[in-house]
Order: C-alpha cells, then sequence, then structure tokens
C-alpha cells in the first residue's frame, strides 16, 4: 500500500491511498462469498451460482462497492498511521479507481491541526468577579431543598394543574393515521416541564384520572421526523394518575431531617458557606475562561471546517450519551422537544470552536513555556482516576494503553498551561 499527501488550502489535505491488485481481488471475493447464498440464477441451484457467471450476468462491478467498504477502513487506518501529518478530522472519501487487475486508489480529504501564533498571554487583564452570598440567595437554596424533599401525594379528587406529576397513556395520529414512535404507555410527565412539542402539556390542565381527550399540536417546521414537520397531530390521551408536592415547613426538624445540623439556623450559615465554596469555584472558572478567551482573541489560527464539523459531531455524540444514561433514547429526547440533528449541531458550533481554540493556544502556550507532564503527576493522574472507576490503578493503565498515557499526559500538560496563564492573569 502507499499514501501520497497533498497538502490543500486552509490546513486541509489530501491523502490518495494506493492498495495492491491483489488486496482487491481477495474483498471481490470475499464480497462474492458473502453474497452468493442470495444469489439466483436459471439453471443453478441457489448459493452455488459461479462468481464468473454472476460478473457476466450483472457485470465485473457488482461486487466492487461491498469490496471497497471493506477495504477503505484498514487501509485508511494504515494510511492514518504512516502518515507524518497531525489529522484532526474524519476523512472525507471517494473512490479514485476500482477495476478488478488493478490497484484499487482512493482518495481522504482531512484536516490538519492548525499553527497557532500566540500574541500575548502571560499578564492578560480580566474583570474580579465577585463571590459575596446574600440572604435571598441562601433562602431560595433552603427553598430548593424543600423542593426536592417534598412529598409526592397522589391526587383522586380534582383534575390537572399545572405543576402536577402525572402518569399519561397516549398515541399521536396524523391525518387519522397513526404514527411509528407517537404512542407511549404509563409515561412518567411534570406538567409544565416543557417535555413534549409546544402546546401538549397545556391542554391536560383542567383534565380528570381516565378522561379521555384529545390533544391537538403542530410539529414544528424543521422537525427530526420530515414526514411529520409542521403537520397537524391529535393525541389521543387518557391521564391515569395525578400527584402533587407536598412541601415540609422550613423549621428546625426540617433542617435535622435535611442536614446534620439541630437548628435552622446553624443549617443556613452552612447552606451559606457551600454557596460561597461553589461560587469560589465559579469564579476561578469565570476568570480561567476570560483569560483564556483574551488569549484566543490575541492569538492567530486557521481553523478548517472539518475540524469544527468533527467536533461538532462528537459533543452531539456525548449529549446523546448523556441523555441515554438518564433512560431515554436519543430518539425520543429528538422526538418530544421537537429538536434535528442539524439544530443540535447547529447550537453547539460556537461551542465547539471554542472548546477547539482553546485547546490549541494551550497546547501552543504548553509548548513554549515546555510545561510537560512527569511521570509522577501521570502516576497521580492513574491514582485519581482508579479512585473514581473504583479500579486498581494496574488495571487503569492497562485500560489506557500507550495511546490513552499519550492522551492523559497531553491533558495534564494543558492543565498546567491553564495554571500558568491563570497565576500570570491581573484582575481589574
Amino acid at each position: 500500500m502507499s499514501v501520497k499527501v497533498e497538502k490543500l488550502e486552509h490546513n486541509m489535505a489530501k491523502l490518495t491511498i494506493e492498495v495492491p491488485a491483489e488486496e482487491l481481488e481477495k474483498a471481490i471475493e470475499k464480497a462474492y462469498q458473502k453474497q452468493k447464498k442470495s444469489i439466483s440464477i436459471p439453471g443453478f441451484r441457489k448459493g452455488k451460482v459461479p462468481r464468473q457467471m454472476v460478473e457476466k450476468m450483472y457485470g465485473k462491478e457488482v461486487f466492487y462497492e461491498d469490496a471497497a467498504n471493506a477495504l477503505i477502513p484498514d487501509a485508511y487506518e494504515k494510511a492514518y498511521d504512516e502518515c507524518e501529518e497531525n489529522i484532526v478530522s474524519t476523512p472525507q472519501v471517494e473512490v479514485v479507481q476500482i477495476e478488478a487487475g488493478k490497484p484499487f486508489i482512493f482518495t481522504a480529504e482531512v484536516a490538519l491541526k492548525p499553527e497557532v501564533t500566540l500574541g500575548k498571554y502571560n499578564g492578560v487583564e480580566v474583570d474580579k468577579v465577585e463571590i459575596a452570598v446574600t440572604d435571598e440567595e441562601v433562602d431560595k437554596a433552603i427553598a430548593d431543598e424543600a423542593e426536592r424533599n417534598a412529598r409526592s401525594i397522589s391526587v383522586t379528587d380534582r383534575p390537572v394543574k399545572d405543576g402536577d406529576q402525572i402518569i399519561l397513556d397516549f398515541e399521536g395520529f396524523v391525518d387519522g393515521v397513526a404514527f411509528q414512535g407517537g404512542k407511549g404507555e404509563n409515561y412518567p410527565l411534570t406538567i409544565g416541564s416543557g417535555q413534549f412539542i409546544p402546546g401538549f402539556e397545556e391542554q391536560l390542565v383542567g383534565k380528570n384520572i381516565e378522561e379521555a381527550c384529545d390533544v391537538n399540536v403542530t410539529f414544528p417546521e424543521d422537525y427530526q421526523a420530515e414526514d411529520l414537520a409542521g403537520k397537524a397531530a391529535v393525541f389521543k390521551c387518557t391521564v391515569k394518575e395525578i400527584k402533587e408536592k407536598q412541601l415540609p415547613e422550613i423549621d428546625d426538624e426540617f433542617a435535622s431531617e435535611v442536614s446534620e445540623f439541630d437548628t435552622l439556623a446553624e443549617y443556613k450559615e452552612d447552606v451559606k458557606k457551600n454557596l460561597e465554596d461553589k461560587k469560589a469555584t465559579e469564579a476561578k472558572n469565570a476568570k480561567e475562561d476570560a483569560v483564556i478567551d483574551a488569549i484566543i482573541e490575541d492569538a492567530k489560527m486557521d481553523i478548517p471546517e472539518a475540524m469544527i464539523e468533527t467536533q461538532k459531531r462528537q459533543m452531539v455524540e456525548e449529549f446523546a450519551q448523556r441523555i441515554q444514561s438518564q433512560g431515554l433514547s436519543f430518539e425520543q429526547y429528538m422526538q418530544f422537544t421537537g429538536m434535528t440533528a442539524e439544530t443540535l449541531l447547529e447550537q453547539v458550533a460556537p461551542q465547539a470552536e471554542k472548546r477547539i481554540k482553546s485547546r490549541l493556544v494551550l497546547e501552543a502556550i504548553a509548548a513554549a513555556e515546555n510545561l510537560t507532564a512527569t511521570e509522577e503527576d501521570y502516576e497521580a493522574e492513574v491514582a485519581k482516576m482508579a479512585g473514581d472507576y473504583g479500579m486498581e490503578a494496574d488495571k487503569v493503565k492497562e485500560m489506557l494503553g500507550d495511546a490513552g498515557k499519550k492522551n492523559v499526559m497531553e491533558d495534564l500538560a494543558v492543565n498546567k498551561a491553564v495554571e500558568f496563564v491563570v497565576a500570570g492573569a491581573k484582575e481589574k
């Protein structure tokens, strides 16, 4: 296999990857062997049609697509390892040549890590963030804790009102026809949470238990399911159960139940201290963000769009994993919120670009100031990870491998760069 690299504008590159004809032949034969059981030609038993006969009837290219799909991932991975360039995006692949008896050639267009020209990064000025805590903030924190400790009381003598927690059966119809994904049974819903598409929850207010009702809504024009976008729908709904919150009295008894303190006064002091600690952490993070923003503003870099696209998709995948960990599929989340993959990608675009710029300038500062992670730093980080995951340190190292260790060391160096620039910053 051979790889040629052509540098393009805006930190893009095109890799031309050539796979020997023998490898292509093996992939074609493998595709034939995989498909032959389903191929039927008069005069031959099913699964016994010779490859030459199949190619004669359907053309030699009949197995090319499967062969290419089998070859490209491994060939690109080898090219990635051989290439000395720092690739920072998923490849855009295009087949250039695929013909039996000839080398298989395809191109992979990728983004390369941009060079960063740093401006001022030591001694930047940022606004000071106040961390004082008011009595109103303490009272709100305690009220929020009371809300979390509220009891859910089943209600049978009144209809649904805003704020109720209900159990709902529903089925959606468009033009009288039920649509896929529009049905739910014993579904928990808090009225006013905005979990469903606009207008849905409000129409359940005033409905009694076991009272069948129609909820009329219109799907957003940019709804993720194109066959439903902009269409009017009717949901046949039945409220199965109503629960309301019963808040506890905020007194000494409440304080003793939710904390280690016997009196409300002591509990309030502890809440105030925790809020001060929280604000101090937020102020620290805000200062870091402000310092990095100032450094980015004074730096120069040409970020390829493909790098941003890759970061956007990674962030959406991370978000999907968080949603799934909460017991809701990503598809359900998209349906209930009316979001589409395109709108979600658009929403994360500014954050994706900021994440890339932050990482690039901090890596450049670490290099400029010779800030590197030591083995002791690595061992300490592994010990922390082991504690977080409840694993032995050796198992964590085994799980990380050489590539994982390299990533951890790079992250630790970036953290040192953050500490360096924040320590040198001036508050005004």
